[in-house]
């Protein structure tokens, strides 16, 4: 439900902040902490934009002690009002991240508690980028190119897949909008936990590197403390004065 990448006029980008200039933490271990994704309706639509939202607002409440629920009825709305999705299966086409994620800075994304307005901003799809989305803000959200031997393993071990570098063409089940939450190591072999289809599902950084084509941050301003501090603790002023360029042409 992913389709191919798009580049925006002033698109909000990470790349050369303050916070992406750093070296990434050598590992990022949260399985102590779940971050409770939902299938989101993606088992029977290619809402995987939604879903991908819906769950990084999940994820990201999580980190913060608290969990912010988002229904199948959520993400079916989103993908209805971003992508034109009318209940037909003519209809029902996917999205491209980078105008899911435009559209919900707009208008906002539902949940039963009201609409949250994500800000946010692209980066390089490097795995050292790809770990600072994830430790600076919660998530990586992704869009990937699976191979249909990614969705066999999928199929047949679920929870338990461990997705690893194979003969598997990418592109050949389409393209996919899924969370990257956490990593063992930054080696080829160290895994990444993958929040999809309402499981956390692993794959190595090697596979990670063979099926990427765009890689984004997100922010939930609504999300920060009384005390100032957002789940995740980072200084987040360069990505609101991004976000402000691209709304207001800054």
């Amino acid at each position: 439900g992913c389709l191919p990448a798009k580049i925006l006029p002033r698109q909000p980008v990470l790349t050369n902040t303050r916070m992406m200039a750093r070296l990434p933490p050598a590992r990022l271990i949260r399985g102590h902490i779940d971050p409770s994704p939902r299938m989101l309706g993606n088992d029977a639509v290619s809402d995987c934009t939604s879903a991908g939202l819906g769950n990084a607002l999940r994820a990201t409440s999580a980190l913060g002690g608290f969990q912010t629920n988002v229904t199948d009825d959520n993400a079916l709305m989103f993908y209805e009002e971003s992508a034109g999705y009318r209940g037909t299966p003519e209809t029902d086409n996917g999205a491209v991240e980078t105008e899911v994620l435009a559209y919900a800075l707009r208008h906002g994304y539902p949940t039963e508690s009201g609409a949250y307005y994500p800000l946010w901003g692209s980066t390089d799809t490097g795995r050292s980028s790809v770990a600072l989305l994830m430790a600076s803000l919660g998530v990586a959200y992704l869009g990937v190119l699976l191979a249909t031997t990614d969705m066999d393993n999928v199929a047949r071990y679920g929870a338990d897949t461990v997705l690893t570098l194979d003969n598997g063409t990418p592109g050949s089940a389409g393209g996919h909008c899924l969370l990257a939450w956490d990593y063992t190591g930054l080696g080829d072999d160290d895994t990444v936990t993958l929040l999809t289809w309402g499981m956390r599902i692993k794959a190595t950084w090697a596979w990670l590197d063979s099926r990427i084509m765009e890689a984004h941050g997100l922010l939930f301003p609504q999300l920060t403390a009384p005390t100032g501090l957002y789940p995740t603790g980072d200084d987040l002023a360069e990505i609101k004065q991004a976000n402000r360029r691209f709304l207001f042409g800054e």
